[in-house]
């Protein structure tokens, strides 16, 4: 609080939300940590991003072609918000708390990465699983029970690795604001790398020609295309997995800091700290100053606009500018296909806005480059309104591909929301971050509750 000693606040914060004083791993304590290290820790978000990019780019179309109706497909996808409503700051705390030799984070990062692995391989293979139940047909219920389960799972992970990664950053960079800004530039960096490989990836039409067993009686080529990216997918998470979790060099708490958390406890407290973690979570939020509110808010109003584009972009490309609908013709898949090439342009773009971020925050400051993104980002949503009303009145859609204009004007707009996208990705973090260290409350769970809670309350007006 201004105008006062922090001290004594913080180790009354720190006994009213039963945590121990900020306690730093031995990595913290008297050098920096190289920003080769930093680098090496933050490729895991490659890995990641990856298999984000296959399931915003591709999932939206395969669950409509697996039967569901396209105003219903957004209803699979609040299981994202759901799972990360409470999976997230959960994970954050246990984080937070954990004791492992291996560390407080790494456990966490291992286990989510197995669990995305798992989950993509059930996705891709969600189809065979239908069809070895019974499925026939144009409606496959037991293919889409498959897929909504692989679906949930791979949420979980997604959300179980992130928090932990974010947070394994904030312990290694400690109150060096300046190298938790690179270390967040250096993560969306690899966010972009995945992107652009994930994408393309996503984007190519002849994978199932590198792995010809995908197609079966259930899987047709485009289903074939998928399952063989996933299997990319697993591939890529593991390298990077490992090249992350290897550099981090992370220690496990130190002995006090353990004897602290199990008897710092308010008075009446339960001894089930697991019961305690999310009103726990939730109690630290009374402490945050006014601006750390002000960027919560700004947060959950940018993902407002965030979540519609990321879950519907392709089918955007695929419906409103070539007139195509899923299952009838190859128009559909072409614009889903062309989506995704116009989103590896946006990841480029994100990835050379990483690398400039350092200097862009020291030149204009963080706050003010963040505002000038959302205008930006503004701007683009506007400019595919009016995309879509002008290619709804010149007449070709439902007759013929679109005009060479149109489509490079959607990439154009997709290339450029790389740019506000980036920032969204790296400045809100590090901007809480560096607010909320002095308060001893801990990096795990609270800047991640913002964007899954807004998601669940606001993403089904995409529908």
């Amino acid at each position: 609080m201004p105008g006062s000693n922090p001290e004594p606040h913080r180790a009354s914060r720190s006994r009213q939300t039963n945590r121990p004083p900020p306690a730093r791993h031995q990595q913290q304590q008297s050098s920096r940590v190289p920003l080769r290290q930093l680098l090496l820790v933050t490729s895991i978000a490659g890995g990641i991003q990856f298999g984000w990019a296959l399931q915003l780019s591709l999932l939206t179309p395969y669950v409509q072609e697996l039967g569901i109706p396209h105003k219903w497909a957004s209803i699979i996808w609040l299981c994202g918000p759901l799972s990360g409503l409470f999976v997230q700051p959960l994970v954050g705390v246990m984080s937070d708390r954990c004791t492992s030799r291996f560390g407080r984070r790494r456990p966490f990062i291992v286990a989510g990465s197995v669990l995305i692995a798992i989950s993509v391989l059930i996705i891709g293979h969600s189809a065979d699983i239908g069809w070895w139940l019974g499925d026939r047909g144009d409606v496959r219920p037991r293919a889409i029970g498959a897929f909504v389960f692989g679906f949930w799972i791979l949420d979980v992970a997604n959300n179980m690795t992130q928090g932990p990664c974010r947070a394994l950053l904030a312990d290694l960079t400690g109150k060096d604001h300046r190298r938790t800004r690179v270390a967040n530039a250096y993560f969306s960096l690899f966010m972009a790398i995945g992107n652009i490989l994930g994408f393309a990836t996503g984007s190519f039409n002849g994978w199932y020609k590198v792995f010809p067993f995908t197609i079966t009686s259930a899987c047709n080529i485009d289903c074939a295309n998928l399952k063989s990216a996933f299997y990319l997918d697993v591939v890529f998470m593991a390298i990077t997995a490992y090249i992350s979790i290897s550099a981090a060099q992370e220690s496990p708490l130190d002995l006090p800091a353990r004897s602290m958390l199990a008897d710092d406890e308010m008075p009446g407290q339960s001894n089930s700290e697991q019961e305690a973690f999310i009103w726990e979570l939730l109690g630290t939020f009374r402490y945050f100053p006014l601006t750390v509110w002000i960027i919560l808010l700004v947060t959950a109003l940018n993902w407002i606009g965030w979540f519609p584009f990321l879950l519907f972009d392709t089918d955007w490309m695929g419906r409103e500018i070539y007139g195509g609908k899923p299952n009838e013709g190859q128009s559909y898949n072409s614009g889903v296909r062309m989506g995704a090439f116009g989103l590896m342009f946006n990841s480029v773009i994100l990835g050379v806005t990483s690398l400039l971020m350092e200097k862009l925050c020291r030149k204009w400051g963080a706050g003010f480059l963040w505002g000038l993104s959302n205008i930006l980002m503004a701007l683009c949503f506007l400019s595919m309104l009016l995309l879509s009303y002008v290619a709804s009145h010149i007449g070709y859609l439902g007759h013929n591909l679109p005009p060479n204009s149109i489509v490079v004007t959607a990439l154009v707009i997709f290339a450029v929301l790389g740019m506000p996208l980036a920032i969204t990705y790296s400045v809100p973090y590090a901007m809480v971050s560096s607010r909320i260290e002095s308060l001893g409350l801990g990096q795990g769970g609270h800047y991640s509750f913002v964007p899954v809670f807004t998601k669940l309350c606001f993403g089904d007006m995409a529908k």
